[in-house]
């Protein structure tokens, strides 16, 4: 599994490692805690607000013919 953020590979053990790190809040390896985690931005909130919103508003915009082509488009390329 690749972390972009990092930009290493973890291997499964690793990455169970980390997610229990962050859990309790302290490395497992040194048990020193963890610095905090920097709370989202006013861009990342408005940005996951217009993701959250935007699905809803484009299906109320397709007309019923619309939607119904985008949904044989996609069945026809899943059963490829």
């Amino acid at each position: 599994m690749r972390i972009k953020s990092k930009g290493m590979k973890l291997d499964f053990t690793a990455t169970a490692a980390s997610v229990v790190s962050r859990a309790i809040g302290q490395d497992l390896f040194t048990s020193e805690p963890l610095p905090p985690e920097e709370p989202e931005t006013e861009a990342q909130k408005k940005g996951r607000l217009g993701g959250l919103v935007g699905g809803k508003a484009r299906a109320k915009a397709l007309s019923a013919s619309r939607r119904k082509q985008i949904a044989k488009k996609a069945a026809k390329s899943r059963w490829k």
